[in-house]
């Protein structure tokens, strides 16, 4: 028996025989043609394919992933129709005279390793869904280069070098115990997925991943990251027995429903979802949150080609807010810039997004952008528990000028004869140390702090989270990053406001007793994440 081990992607336990997917870069050729304008056809043909295609696993994927995780294929539709990308196959294939495969496959990995030398996360990502549009129509092209992976047969465990996210989501888990790669992490749209899908999963393999043969027999431990080949029996009949309380422990979950988060010496702590659309509510409501800690409003101006109109941001307030039925909804203002761009907004380039413009910083900068994001979150309050909160804050007289502009929101509104609600909250995200070492002072101008740990990590220990050279430094339960959580929360109770915590290590079960015992009072996460939390805090006894 060998272990090999990755980052793990998507917990849970599958064992099972290997499938292994072969990698389309060693089966192009290049041929050269005589008649380009059929090649050109062919080109045409296929490119039309694809975007039918795409559209029928949108439609797909909007079943079984939502609307959230759906949209990526949308964006592909786009890609493809993009005529700087599709312009320039045409042009190679006019002026190499080669055919469509090699054509469609060189400029595909061309742009594509354009985008992955963006500084800007948000387009080094884009680099992964060239490869997966420049693959879809190549196989599309030529049959024969088909993977295979709609059609599996019987029960196995899926490696690949790389998974794309239409393959992904193309998955049939009645077919696909697992999935393991060499490329890929955590953050990827297939570990998303995988998650989402409930598939177990293990990705950078990195060097190890040649050491896997087809046919072999595998245990994937989704949950440690780890792949074991070729098990001895003792080794299969104990992991058998961990798969098993894996799924009842899946069971037992269930039966945490309608039950609040409470310790065994009565503490109670609010589990509130994450959600980053209106159709995300569904899912943190089958999960039974207690409320919407995080709606990351800035996915409604990602989706859209323009800045969208007051009218339709308060038309997606109203639907999360009258969905939850009266829990606590907190709506995050735009929090654009650094990995989230959008081409509208014309955003400058800049050495380091991570603490450039963005954020809030654009919002007090560009005013006529926010006071439509506030005049659609004044109006919806109107139906519901409105909780609303500004991110990446840094001095007590950017909440003060933030509170000036709610207050001239409000006298427009109320001169236009327009219904709000007197009584929404306002809190604001706790991610720079500069906001920390302020909180004493933060704290006597809002009515809440939301902790965001993904960012507080990175500034507070100078470690890019998407470098993956130092992704071992990353480490949000670094002493230093929970000192800085402490002193918030402590500032926090002086003052009389609570804290919560919105970032990654919400959901960190290690950790949970740490944020009770300093006195967090809410927990927002993943709606899948919910439960599992739930149950932790019930174990903790003070």
């Amino acid at each position: 028996m060998k272990k090999i081990t990755g980052i793990s992607a998507s917990k849970g336990i599958a064992i099972g025989k290997l499938t292994l997917c072969f990698s389309i870069d060693d089966k192009i050729s290049k041929r050269n043609i005589t008649d380009v304008d059929s090649e050109l056809t062919r080109l045409n043909t296929a490119k039309e394919a694809a975007i039918e295609a795409l559209n029928s696993i949108y439609l797909n994927a909007l079943k079984r992933v939502g609307e959230k995780n759906s949209m990526i294929f949308q964006i592909h539709i786009m890609m493809i129709q993009d005529e700087d990308f599709f312009g320039a196959i045409q042009t190679r294939i006019q002026e190499e005279k080669v055919n469509a495969e090699y054509a469609v496959w060189q400029t595909g990995k061309q742009f594509s390793e354009q985008f992955a030398q963006m500084e800007d996360e948000y387009m080094r990502g884009r680099a992964a869904d060239v490869i997966d549009i420049t693959k879809r129509m190549i196989r599309i092209l030529d049959k024969s280069l088909s993977n295979g992976l709609d059609n599996l047969k019987g029960c196995t465990v899926v490696a690949a070098a790389d998974l794309m996210p239409s393959e992904t989501v193309q998955m049939n888990p009645e077919n696909v115990l697992a999935f393991i790669t060499k490329e890929g992490s955590k953050s990827s749209h297939s570990a998303i997925l995988a998650r989402t899908m409930g598939i177990p999963a293990v990705v950078g393999l990195a060097g190890s991943f040649e050491e896997l043969t087809d046919g072999v027999q595998v245990i994937v431990d989704g949950s440690r990251g780890e792949v074991l080949i070729e098990p001895d029996n003792e080794v299969l009949e104990d992991y058998r027995k961990q798969q098993a309380a894996f799924e009842q422990y899946q069971q037992e979950l269930k039966l945490i429903k309608g039950t609040k988060a409470v310790t065994k010496n009565g503490i109670e702590i609010e589990i509130n979802a994450n959600i980053g659309h209106p159709s995300d509510v569904k899912m943190a409501l089958e999960n039974d949150a207690d409320g919407i800690g995080l709606f990351r409003s800035e996915f409604l101006y990602m989706e859209s080609s323009t800045f969208p109109s007051e009218e339709n941001q308060f038309k997606a307030y109203q639907t999360v807010l009258q969905k939850m039925g009266g829990k606590r909804v907190i709506i995050r203002t735009l929090d654009l810039g650094a990995d989230k761009q959008v081409p509208y907004l014309n955003l400058p380039k800049e050495d380091n997004p991570a603490m450039g413009y963005r954020a809030i910083r654009i919002c007090l900068d560009r005013r006529e952008l926010f006071v439509t994001q506030l005049r659609a979150l004044l109006r919806a309050s109107m139906f519901g528990r409105l909780a609303i909160m500004f991110p990446m804050i840094t001095s007590v007289e950017q909440v003060i000028e933030i509170k000036s502009i709610i207050e001239q929101v409000k006298q427009d509104l109320t001169k236009e004869q327009i219904d709000f609600a007197p009584d929404f909250e306002l809190g604001i995200m706790i991610e720079t140390p500069a906001s920390v070492l302020l909180s004493d002072l933060l704290a006597k101008e809002v009515d809440f702090f939301s902790i965001g740990t993904n960012d507080l990590t990175q500034y507070t220990l100078a470690v890019d989270r998407m470098n993956h050279t130092i992704a071992n430094m990353f480490n949000p339960r670094h002493p230093a990053v929970l000192r800085m959580i402490e002193m918030t929360v402590t500032n926090g109770k002086n003052a009389g406001i609570w804290t919560g915590i919105c970032g990654e290590s919400a959901a960190d079960t290690e950790l949970t007793e740490f944020y009770v015992k300093i006195g967090v009072k809410e927990l927002s996460v993943t709606p899948s994440s919910v439960l599992e939390l739930k149950k932790a805090v019930q174990q903790i006894n003070l």
